[in-house]
């Protein structure tokens, strides 16, 4: 092998390298797909004519691909829910209705993020969002600090897989499927994910008490009346936007990307509900004394018409800049990705990897083990998002031969990889040394909790995340029959 066909693979050795450098991903991978098509030229393995149809393939690509435009309206749904208080509220709502149940903050931190998974992927904000309005709040109640940070940790990045998932948009897209199919798969593993960390939580806080001191009867609502305006302004709102969005898509009335749009405009009307109408019709807002508050911008509710009419437009600028801001960021890494991506094909590193995994002689269910392992090796260093544009592009063709005769029908198996590689995924954000969901936590948390306590607390969550993959995995239908049931 000479050094022209080995071309793709010291791409991937540079690539390995300047990921450490701290340089900006996007810049990174289209720095080196430049290089290397430069290098390529040289060697008469690439022409300077094929970097002409960069341009068209990025715009065609990206710019006109359809599918991503639920990436911005996503984002925005999620920014508003945070930005607004409608987390907040919620949270507060289910303190109270957990409070009977062992270990009933954490569950109420486990089953907010279940409910906001449903309105965002952005996971940073996530984390810092119920960071800032949980951990505090489970310090003051004695909870131990490794259940703490654990539970938030992990219930903060269930929205990278429960749709509508930026990550199945763009997973959708790089294997060309249907981001209605991938949505309505991800949905059972998901849940199970949820009621696993629901299961832990209780367990343990069944057996050890101490872990998780119980609320006291005497805090929160006092009136079966109270309870219910409570109910009515903090929990069903969100919860009934979720539906609507899920719903939406699973019923088979709306596409992903005209969910989105419902999503995003309902989103924006929970906001000027609950920062302007409800406040001027006087409707209770419930908060624990003390309770540690986000800033959510200057200004606040309850001082008048026009002064709350001022604060939503200055939530909502807020929430316009930070999505474009995000948007920008995911497109730029979108943009890098492509160069990299064509200039490897082009130089022919997806003849060299099946060439590759066929001299291992692995068989599928050996090399579907292999790619597992390394995706959860690589999630220890990069983010999901590095992982999804960098590897499956080069899986995918490795994808469409494996074969696993009557385990999974042909038809699914490229289905049934990508929920096991989202669900894999999700480990990339917990996993140190560097887990991005760790590092937002350690940002904003108290300085009481030191780092050594989240990465303890994170084990078992991690634990149980591997068990779902291997649920997934063993049992195909947890993904596979939703989308038999409702699509075909």
């Amino acid at each position: 092998m000479d050094f022209a066909e080995i071309l793709p693979l010291l791409m991937f050795a540079a690539l390995a390298v300047l990921l450490f450098s701290g340089y900006p991903v996007a810049f990174v991978l289209g720095g080196i797909g430049l290089v290397f098509g430069f290098i390529g030229i040289a060697f008469d393995e690439f022409t300077l004519y094929q970097f002409g149809s960069i341009p068209s393939r990025i715009f065609g690509g990206i710019a006109e691909n359809l599918i991503l435009t639920a990436i911005p309206m996503f984002i925005f749904m999620g920014t508003m829910l945070e930005r607004s208080g409608i987390a907040r509220d919620l949270l507060n709502c289910l303190q109270v209705l957990l409070r009977r149940v062992p270990g009933g903050l954490a569950l109420a931190v486990t089953l907010m993020g279940t409910i906001l998974a449903a309105t965002t992927g952005i996971i940073g904000a996530s984390v810092v969002m119920m960071s800032l309005l949980a951990l505090p709040v489970m310090s003051a109640r004695g909870y131990s600090p490794p259940l703490a940070t654990g539970t938030i940790a992990a219930s903060g990045t269930l929205g990278i897989l429960i749709p509508p998932s930026i990550m199945l948009v763009i997973m959708a897209d790089l294997l060309g499927r249907s981001v209605g199919n991938l949505f309505v798969a991800a949905l059972f593993p998901g849940l199970i994910l949820a009621a696993l960390y629901a299961v832990y939580i209780m367990v343990a806080c069944t057996l050890k008490p101490a872990l998780a001191p119980r609320l006291h009867d005497s805090i929160g609502p006092q009136s079966l009346g109270a309870v219910l305006i409570m109910i009515l302004r903090s929990f069903l709102p969100p919860v009934f936007l979720v539906v609507v969005v899920l719903g939406s898509i699973l019923g088979g009335f709306a596409t992903p990307t005209e969910a989105a749009g419902v999503g995003a405009m309902g989103a924006l009307l929970l906001a000027l509900l609950n920062l302007v109408i409800l406040p001027a019709l006087k409707v209770p807002e419930f908060h624990f004394e003390g309770e540690a508050k986000m800033d959510l911008d200057d200004g606040a509710t309850g001082r008048g018409l026009r002064a709350d009419l001022g604060h939503f437009r200055s939530v909502l600028s807020s929430v316009v800049e930070r999505t474009a801001q995000t948007n920008a960021m995911l497109f730029g890494i979108f943009i890098g990705a492509t160069l990299f991506s064509f200039v490897f094909r082009s130089l022919g590193g997806d003849d060299i990897v099946i060439e590759i995994v066929e001299s291992l002689g692995l068989g599928s269910w050996g090399l579907l083990f292999v790619l597992m392992g390394i995706v959860f090796f690589l999630g220890f260093f990069f983010d999901w998002i590095e992982i999804t544009l960098i590897v499956l592009p080069v899986f995918s063709p490795i994808i469409e031969l494996m074969d696993f005769g009557t385990h999974v029908d042909k038809f699914d198996v490229v289905y049934w990889f990508a929920i096991l590689l989202a669900v894999n995924l999700q480990t990339s954000f917990l996993t140190p040394p560097f887990g991005f969901a760790l590092f937002y936590m350690k940002a904003v948390a108290p300085k009481s909790i030191k780092i050594q306590q989240i990465y303890k607390g994170i084990i078992p969550f991690v634990l149980l995340q591997l068990i779902g993959v291997g649920l997934v995995m063993a049992f195909p239908e947890i993904a596979l029959w939703l989308p038999r049931v409702l699509l075909n």
